[in-house]
C-alpha cells in the first residue's frame, strides 16, 4: 500500500486537512505501507515557502511523518512529457475561446434547454484555422477530451459510485501560458509514483471520474488503484465547516492549547462508529477501518474536542509534562492542577497562584471567620493531611459547613472559587503565603 496526502501550501492547515492526513497515514501504518506528503504548488502565485514549512511543522506536531516527500514544481517536465503523450493520441486538443465567448455558449445552450457543458467547437477547427490562429499570436489552453459512458469504482467509504462522462465537460489540463491543473498533475504523479490507494474528501467524487479516465489515457491500469471519500465536516449547527476554517485552523489550536493527541484522536474517529479516544497517530493506527466510516457528514463540534482534550491531560504523568511547565514546578504541582485543566496553558495561572502574587477576594461578610482561620493557621511542616485538620478546627471553632466553610478560604488563597483539591494545593501555596492572603482578604 502507497497513500499520499497532497495539500497546497497556498495557506494553513485546517482540521479537515488534518481528517486526511490521519486517515491516510493510520491506513498505511496499519498496513505497513508507505505515506507520501506531496506539495501542490504549482499554483506560484499563491503558494508561498512559509506555507510549506508550516505544514510540514503542524503535521510533525501532530505526529505524523512522512517516507517521501516531493514539490509538483520539482516534476514539471515530467507533467509537459506526459502533456505531450495526451497531445499526440488526441485526448488533449487546443482551445482558444475566451473566458466571454464560453459565457455566450453556455447561456445560449441554456436558452435552448441544453445543459452548460462545452460544446467542444475546438475540435472543429480546421488545419488551416488552427494555423491562422497560432500566427496571430493567440496561445491556446488545452482541454483533456473525455470518453463516453461512465467510470464507476467501488469506494471504501461510500460504496458503489460512478460518474458519468457525457454530463461534464471536457476538462482544461493546461492553460495559455503552459502551466498546468491540479486534475493532471495529481494524475501523472499517482500512476508515476505508484500511488495504490487515495483517501480524500468528498468533494472529489467527480474530479475521481475524470482523473480515473486521465489515468487510462495515460496507460495506467484505473483497476490498479482504489479510491475512498470520506464525507466532508460540518460545524456544530450542521453548516459548511469551509466557511469557518479560520477558526479551526491547526494553528489556531495550537495556540488555544489544544493537544495535539486530543485532536488526533478526535479526527481519526469523527464521523465513524468508533467512540474517540486520545492519542497520537502511532497508537491510533492499529484501529483505524474506512469500514467504520458514516456515509454521511460529520459534525465537528469543538465541545467534544475540549473534552478529550482534558481526558489527555488529567491522565498525563508528569515525565510528559516536565519541560512544559513553569520553571520550579515540579511533580508535586503537576499532580495537584492536571485535573483542573481544560487546556495546558491553564497550569501557568495556577502555578502563578502557587508562586506569585494575586489578589485575594476579599468578603466583608467572612471578615471575622478569616480571622479565625489566621489564628488556627498551624504551623509548617505542611502535608496532604494540614488542609482537613485546619479546616476540621475551624469548623469546630466557628460552626461553619459546606460551602460556608471553605469557599471563602478557596477565594482567599486562591483568588479562585473554583480549582485543585486544596488538600494537595495548600502545601504548595506555602503558610507564608497563605498567611498573607488571609489578612489581606479579611481586611477587605
Amino acid at each position: 500500500m502507497k497513500v499520499r496526502f497532497a495539500p497546497s501550501p497556498t495557506g494553513l492547515l485546517h482540521v479537515g486537512n488534518a481528517r486526511i492526513a490521519i486517515a491516510n497515514w493510520c491506513l498505511a501504518r496499519r498496513a505497513g505501507g508507505r505515506f507520501v506528503l506531496r506539495l501542490d504548488d504549482t499554483d506560484t502565485e499563491r503558494s508561498k515557502p512559509e506555507y510549506a514549512q508550516a505544514i510540514e511543522e503542524d503535521l510533525r506536531w501532530l505526529g505524523l511523518d512522512w517516507d517521501e516527500m516531493f514539490r509538483q514544481t520539482d516534476r514539471l517536465p515530467r507533467y509537459a512529457a506526459a502533456a505531450e503523450r495526451l497531445k499526440a493520441s488526441g485526448r488533449l486538443y487546443p482551445c482558444f475561446e475566451s473566458e466571454e465567448e464560453l459565457a455566450f455558449k453556455r447561456e445560449q445552450r441554456i436558452r435552448q434547454g441544453k445543459p452548460p457543458l462545452y460544446d467542444r467547437g475546438a475540435l472543429k477547427m480546421t488545419k488551416e484555422q488552427l494555423d491562422r490562429a497560432l500566427a496571430n499570436g493567440k496561445q491556446p489552453y488545452w482541454r483533456f477530451l473525455l470518453s463516453g459512458g461512465s467510470v464507476e469504482w467501488r469506494d471504501g467509504v461510500l460504496g458503489p459510485r460512478s460518474v458519468k462522462l457525457t454530463s461534464l465537460s471536457d476538462p482544461v489540463l493546461v492553460r495559455a501560458d503552459g502551466s498546468f491543473l491540479y486534475t493532471f498533475t495529481s494524475v501523472v504523479d499517482d500512476l508515476e509514483t505508484g500511488i495504490t490507494d487515495i483517501v480524500r474528501g468528498e468533494d472529489h467524487v467527480t474530479n475521481t471520474g475524470i482523473q480515473l479516465d486521465i489515468f487510462g489515457a495515460l496507460g495506467g491500469d484505473p483497476r490498479a488503484i482504489r479510491f475512498a471519500h470520506l464525507p466532508l465536516l460540518t460545524d456544530e449547527e450542521g453548516g459548511p465547516l469551509s466557511k469557518r476554517t479560520g477558526s479551526v485552523g491547526l494553528r489556531q489550536l495550537r495556540r488555544d492549547g489544544v493537544e495535539p493527541a486530543a485532536l488526533a484522536g478526535y479526527l481519526a474517529a469523527l464521523g465513524s462508529s468508533s467512540d474517540p479516544v486520545p492519542g497520537m497517530p502511532a497508537e491510533l493506527a492499529g484501529g483505524f477501518d474506512l469500514a467504520r466510516i458514516s456515509k454521511s457528514a460529520a459534525r465537528f463540534d469543538t465541545r467534544q474536542l475540549l473534552a478529550l482534550n482534558r481526558r489527555w491531560l488529567h491522565a498525563l504523568p508528569f515525565d510528559a509534562v516536565r519541560d512544559r511547565l513553569p520553571e520550579g514546578a515540579g511533580e508535586d504541582f503537576w499532580l495537584a492542577v492536571r485535573g483542573n485543566l481544560d487546556l495546558f496553558r491553564e497550569s501557568r495561572d495556577w502555578w502563578d497562584v502557587v508562586a506569585g502574587d494575586i489578589l485575594p477576594q476579599g468578603d466583608p461578610a467572612a471578615a471575622e471567620f478569616l480571622h479565625a482561620a489566621t489564628e488556627t493557621l498551624p504551623e509548617e511542616p505542611w502535608d496532604e493531611a494540614t488542609w482537613p485538620a485546619w479546616t476540621g478546627t475551624l469548623a469546630e471553632r466557628t460552626g461553619r459547613k459546606g460551602k460556608a466553610l471553605y469557599l471563602p478560604l478557596r477565594r482567599a488563597l486562591t483568588g479562585e472559587e473554583h480549582g485543585p483539591d486544596l488538600k494537595g494545593f495548600l502545601p504548595l501555596i506555602g503558610r507564608a503565603r497563605a498567611l498573607t492572603r488571609l489578612r489581606q482578604a479579611a481586611a477587605g
